[in-house]
């Protein structure tokens, strides 16, 4: 893990992410579940949560950038270091969302749901207030 990066820098690389030269490439993996996720997410953003991270990091190879998202800004600190220690990632810059989605919101404005949000389990009992 390189580091923590504010939501006003993620959101001017984002906002600039058309003009970077076309061999950077700048991966969000936000950890949370796929129901908060499909609530609301950062732009550009890809669901990856957290207890599926191992299984599928191979999928964040050739990110130059890599960025992890949570509600707080904590765990998804731990998912940076993880992905960092990953050979095909070694070479990237992985940092962590500072104060996370509730700094995002809190700094940057609204987030966006999905178009198709994932179908509920009738099981799975009241949503969750994160």
């Amino acid at each position: 893990m390189d580091g923590e990066i504010d939501p006003e820098e993620l959101s001017a690389l984002l906002d600039e992410r058309g003009d970077s030269s076309p061999d950077e490439s700048l991966r969000i993996v936000d950890i949370r579940d796929r129901r908060a996720f499909d609530r609301g997410h950062l732009p550009d953003s890809e669901c990856i949560p957290f207890p599926e991270l191992t299984n599928r990091i191979a999928e964040l190879e050739g990110g130059d950038r890599i960025v992890t998202v949570c509600p707080h800004g904590v765990a998804s600190q731990q998912a940076a270091q993880l992905i960092g220690s990953y050979e095909g990632t070694q070479d990237a810059r992985v940092d962590s969302l500072r104060g996370g989605i509730e700094a995002w919101e809190r700094e940057i404005g609204d987030l966006p749901a999905s178009d198709e949000p994932a179908a509920s389990d009738p099981d799975e009992g009241p949503e969750s207030p994160f």
